[in-house]
């Protein structure tokens, strides 16, 4: 069935959770391979999706509950090639995940995250780098302080989930897509920050320098670890300086997007905001 918008644009439209599209939509939210296999992944919600588009990322389709969607608006503002389809109240219930979203998710075109599509604008970048994050909760929190303290990129080495998780899209409400990303091996990393002269200092308990005492103004990145296990000896045998945030309680370390916050913000503070 097709029907007319405000827009006069003929829409395409799914009464069910059967069809074609919806199946795809589920297995791209559902299946880490399907995700790479295809170069596709979800968005669901309109911030995201426009953050997305900022981020140069190419919409494939749209799918949206005018149920939920009352204003329309937002569907003008994208090219004839979008495919834009108009779905059930009870379809979108099954492929929303959040009940808070606004009756609109995207299928997206994926991008391959490389090393060498880095590029900085400045002489003196800041980088953040994870090494082996796991929980999608924590990468989502790294991207959202990526983002707030604007790093020139956040780099995460030896991944274990893809980065088109739909956990991590939301969790990080969109920030995926609004800071260079790229992924790598943490020898591939390593490699690549010493060709660009950019300074490691790393987050270990061992051998290290209160961070405030470390001087952040040149080019250089902040790496962390997983709570469990830390940075692995590569990371530390090619450090510039293991660093430290001192601890005043019981335990010894904090979650590693606090622990890296600090961090980040330390240096932000040293080069005025800047």
């Amino acid at each position: 069935m097709l029907f007319l918008t405000n827009f006069i644009r003929v829409y395409k439209e799914i009464t069910s959770i059967q069809n074609s599209s919806i199946k795809e939509v589920l297995s791209l939210q559902e299946k880490s391979r399907e995700r790479r296999k295809s170069g596709r992944f979800v968005i669901e919600g309109i911030r995201e999706i426009s953050l997305a588009v900022k981020g140069n990322y190419t919409i494939q389709k749209i799918l949206f509950c005018p149920d939920i969607l009352h204003d329309r608006t937002f569907l003008s503002g994208f090219e004839k090639s979008v495919e834009i389809i108009h779905i059930h109240k009870e379809v979108y219930q099954k492929i929303a995940h959040r009940g808070s979203t606004e009756g609109i998710v995207a299928i997206t075109q994926s991008k391959n995250l490389a090393l060498t599509d880095i590029q900085f604008k400045k002489e003196n970048p800041l980088v953040l780098v994870a090494e082996a994050p796991e929980k999608p909760g924590n990468i989502g929190a790294l991207l959202r302080t990526a983002d707030a303290a604007n790093v020139d990129a956040v780099l995460i080495a030896n991944p274990k989930t893809d980065m088109f998780n739909p956990n991590i899209i939301r969790s990080s409400v969109g920030c995926l897509f609004t800071t260079q990303i790229a992924t790598g091996s943490t020898s591939e990393i390593i490699t690549f920050l010493k060709e660009k002269n950019i300074a490691m200092y790393c987050a270990a308990l061992t051998a290290s320098k209160n961070y405030h005492s470390i001087d952040f103004l040149k080019s250089c990145a902040i790496v962390v670890g997983t709570e469990a296990t830390g940075l692995s000896d590569e990371w530390l045998q090619n450090s510039t300086q293991n660093i430290i945030i001192p601890m005043q309680g019981q335990i010894d370390s904090l979650n590693v997007s606090v622990s890296a916050a600090i961090l980040i913000f330390e240096a932000k503070r040293q080069r005025n905001f800047n």
